[in-house]
């Protein structure tokens, strides 16, 4: 990896959708990376966390890619991509190809571990984890999460380092924050507790009973992935699921979702379940799953014991895993020092900037949390840095 400057004007934490958006729009301005901005990201290889995703899961049945800014100069498109090939792989395939034919200069794998003040300026406190072998880290849960419970600390010999800026843009997205509810007995379960972040294939539940948390998309794939793999399926969501009778959401679901988001950002509040506001689109396989009794699903338990989990009216269902498809938070902790978080639960945001310190950007934070609000959020979040450059 090539050394990573001392100070820079400004610094982008995540190669991701939205940290890429940014960087492109940047090189526009004609900033030059590693000169007048660097981008720093954790994970091994480009791709963002598609990279991290499971290996059956196709472009075709996840949410849809929009185009970054500027892929079209390559020849490439996610509307015309191969529907045959892993969705990560794809992405991670154009991703890399966009990073090197703009000149990013990605420095991974970095894990940014605090940001703090100084002076002016913004200090990066990060360590350097290319040293490492990349399988070593990825047990340690270096890429793609960092556990609810328990969180890897870096071996010692991973070499540190700091960099200054004067503004910051986050873009570290939720992949790396997975979010599991608190239930009664989860210490005492016999079996497994996974996160959809951990989700690697149907057939490792072989046989098995298997409890499904959650009421979106991910929860929806799981159950048809492992519809004639696992010997039992139990689906539960803690809210009943708002089917609507179209293949794809339509605009006024998706503006009505993005300004429930870009409303609680405002407030410092923290941000609702996109899902829950938009309602989940009936595709021919999803509504097949449902005509055959598949995708039906029971409300929440009120219990675990260590095989199975139980209502409050006594009925029970054996699990050998429970997979909590309940989605993901902001990973923001190494922005604590800053103390950007409001006592609603949020950071204030509003355009993309913190209110509470004007150095810092939050993109893909939000309103911002999709392909497309992420590729719009990059232009706008550039021209505010270079106004006050």
């Amino acid at each position: 990896m090539d050394a990573i400057p001392d100070r820079v004007k400004v610094a982008v934490v995540g190669a991701g959708q939205a940290g890429l958006s940014v960087a492109y729009y940047l090189r526009r301005f004609e900033l030059v990376a590693d000169e007048d901005f660097v981008m720093l990201d954790r994970a091994p290889g480009p791709g963002g966390a598609w990279q991290h995703r499971w290996s059956s899961l196709r472009l075709g049945t996840a949410h849809k890619v929009n185009d970054l800014p500027g892929l079209g100069e390559l020849g490439l498109s996610f509307e015309t991509a191969d529907r045959t090939m892993p969705a990560k792989d794809v992405v991670a395939e154009y991703y890399g190809r966009y990073e090197e034919h703009y000149g990013f200069r990605v420095h991974r794998p970095v894990d940014v571990r605090r940001v703090t003040n100084d002076g002016v300026d913004l200090r990066i406190e990060y360590r350097d984890l290319s040293p490492q072998p990349v399988e070593e880290l990825k047990s340690r849960g270096f890429f793609g999460r960092r556990r609810r419970t328990f969180e890897a600390a870096p071996p010692p010999e991973v070499p540190g380092g700091e960099l200054r800026t004067q503004f910051l843009v986050n873009a570290t997205g939720t992949w790396g924050s997975p979010f599991v509810p608190y239930y009664p007995g989860m210490a005492d379960f016999g079996g497994r507790h996974l996160h959809t972040s951990d989700f690697g294939s149907a057939e490792d539940f072989r046989d098995q009973n298997v409890v499904v948390v959650g009421g979106g998309t991910s929860a929806i794939g799981f159950m048809l992935e492992l519809e004639g793999v696992a010997s039992g399926l139990t689906w539960v969501s803690r809210r009943p699921i708002d089917w609507l009778d179209r293949q794809e959401l339509d605009l006024e679901g998706a503006s009505a979702a993005v300004s429930r988001q870009d409303e609680a950002a405002r407030a410092g509040r923290a941000l609702p379940s996109v899902v829950s506001g938009t309602g989940v689109p009936k595709s021919r396989r999803i509504a097949a799953g449902i005509e055959r009794g598949l995708l039906v699903a029971k409300p929440m338990f009120d219990r675990i014991e260590e095989d199975r989990v139980v209502w409050d009216d006594g009925g029970s269902a054996r699990a050998d895993a429970i997979i909590w498809a309940t989605g993901f938070r902001p990973e923001l902790r190494h922005l604590s020092p800053l103390r950007l978080r409001e006592k609603a639960g949020g950071v204030t945001v509003g355009q993309g900037a913190a209110w509470q310190d004007p150095r810092i950007f939050l993109a893909g934070y939000g309103p911002q949390a999709s392909t497309i609000g992420a590729s719009r959020a990059g232009r706008m979040i550039a021209r505010q840095i270079m106004a006050m450059i």
